[in-house]
């Protein structure tokens, strides 16, 4: 098989955007859970989302009976960046998952992992078992 991954992904062009979060943060501050505050100022300032993180966000308020136009508008309303889920994004990720299955994380939290990595910038979750990660280059906040 021919490819031209090394290992070492090129980064993804950071334009205006300074932080990545995960879907668990968007769901938090949509649902007005606790940390909703510290995700609006991140949204205030810029911030990016992978695709794979908007999907589980839309999966997630389709489960509680919001219509696809209320997610899609919703979605909109935010002002996220939306990063499409690349071939390089897509084997960061799946590198991670053997440092990251003990701590229960799965195909999207690796994917904000990946997208925050190639962007540079901080990754934004509620999932507190994402303290306990050490991957290079990323920096995990909390909200809570």
């Amino acid at each position: 098989m021919n490819s031209s991954w090394n290992g070492e992904p090129k980064p993804l062009v950071n334009e205006a955007f300074e932080t990545v979060l995960d879907a668990s943060a968007v769901l938090a501050a949509l649902l007005n859970e606790r940390g909703a505050v510290r995700v609006e100022r991140a949204l205030k300032r810029g911030a990016a989302m992978s695709s794979v993180n908007v999907a589980e966000v839309a999966a997630r308020l389709s489960q509680d009976g919001w219509s696809s136009g209320d997610v899609s508008s919703v979605v909109e309303g935010l002002g996220i960046e939306v990063i499409p889920f690349d071939r390089q994004t897509a084997l960061l990720s799946g590198a991670y998952r053997p440092r990251t299955r003990r701590h229960g994380l799965g195909l999207g939290g690796r994917a904000c992992l990946a997208t925050a990595s190639r962007l540079g910038l901080p990754a934004l979750t509620a999932d507190r078992s994402w303290a306990a990660l050490n991957i290079d280059g990323v920096k995990v906040v909390q909200i809570r």
